[in-house]
């Protein structure tokens, strides 16, 4: 497991083989949204539909449940229940959806982040360093920016902010210059096309070295970072009074983020001032001190959870 302040290898993935539908952290975070029977939530990350099927199974038939994903492959796995609504977008946007729908208040809100294990799989989504394939990595298909347009377009400056800051490579700067080099005299719009374009840059395990540099494109691709945020800050306006919010992340940079609004309701951590106050009135009370962690028999059935950490927070 990582330790705070690091990029672990929660989405630096290895040749493992992946399963759609395990979801992570199962019992631990249909426990930490103490589900009322005939409550609204909300899985703002659908994907094989595991953690849904767990709330619908905590629901009585006057319960709700609103699954947002914006990968089109999520549709497949939707269970036939009229209790669910399936909206096929970012939960960047939950709020303005769950307008549409008249529903202005919910119970629960369950965020399980990153890359599922059939993105992985896919080899023609271009997320796997284990196959070749075009450089895409959009987890909305109708986006129009892919991983090849992020290493065509970015600056030299920006690549390296990049892949030091999401992926953190060891030698980004020079890596950054590599690819600028590189891209002026051949296409780097596949997978081995760009491995074999930086080749001379690449320090260390090859296969760790090259999952950390996917890692920083497809956060910025899909600006990861950008969407927690704004969902982040929907959870006090969105949540009933104590209703709770359960989210799973896997890399230091989106716990941080979970962490600290968690604790504060904002995304700085300021000192309280005893005399004047500097910490505004959080809406927020946190229920787990510390990340809940998925213990050895987890860790064993599915490798992709070495790295997960959940976070709970209840409206006040």
């Amino acid at each position: 497991m990582a330790n705070e302040g690091t990029v672990p290898g929660n989405q630096l993935e290895d040749d493992d083989e992946f399963v759609y539908h395990v979801p992570v952290l199962l019992k631990e975070s249909i426990e930490g949204l103490a589900i009322k029977p005939d409550g609204v939530y909300v899985d703002c990350t659908f994907g094989g539909g595991g953690h849904s099927k767990a709330i619908l199974a905590c629901l009585s038939e006057k319960g709700k449940l609103i699954a947002f994903d914006q990968d089109d492959d999520a549709k497949k796995n939707l269970p036939q229940d009229e209790r669910v609504i399936f909206i096929p977008q970012n939960f960047r946007h939950l709020q303005r959806f769950l307008r549409l729908h008249k529903i202005t208040k919910v119970d629960g809100i369950l965020a399980d982040l990153g890359v599922s294990s059939h993105q992985f799989d896919e080899a023609g989504r271009g997320f796997s360093i284990r196959f070749d394939a075009a450089l895409d990595m959009r987890m909305d298909q109708r986006q129009t920016t892919t991983a090849a347009d992020v290493l065509k377009n970015f600056t030299e400056l920006q690549l390296h902010k990049m892949l030091e800051q999401y992926g953190e490579v060891t030698n980004a700067k020079t890596l950054a210059k590599t690819i600028v080099q590189q891209r002026a005299l051949t296409s780097i719009k596949t997978i081995n096309e760009f491995k074999q374009a930086v080749q001379a840059a690449v320090k260390g395990n090859p296969q760790k070295y090259f999952a950390q540099v996917f890692q920083a494109l497809r956060i910025e691709v899909n600006d990861e970072l950008g969407a927690l945020k704004e969902l982040l800050q929907q959870i006090p306006v969105l949540l009933k009074p104590n209703g709770r919010a359960a989210i799973i992340t896997f890399h230091s940079l989106e716990d941080r983020l979970v962490k600290i609004f968690f604790k504060v309701g904002t995304f700085l951590e300021t000192e309280t001032d005893d005399i004047y106050g500097g910490r505004p009135d959080n809406p927020l009370a946190i229920i787990t001190k510390k990340p809940i962690l998925p213990g050895v028999a987890e860790t064993k059935q599915n490798k992709r959870a070495r790295s997960a950490k959940l976070r709970v927070a209840e409206k006040k």
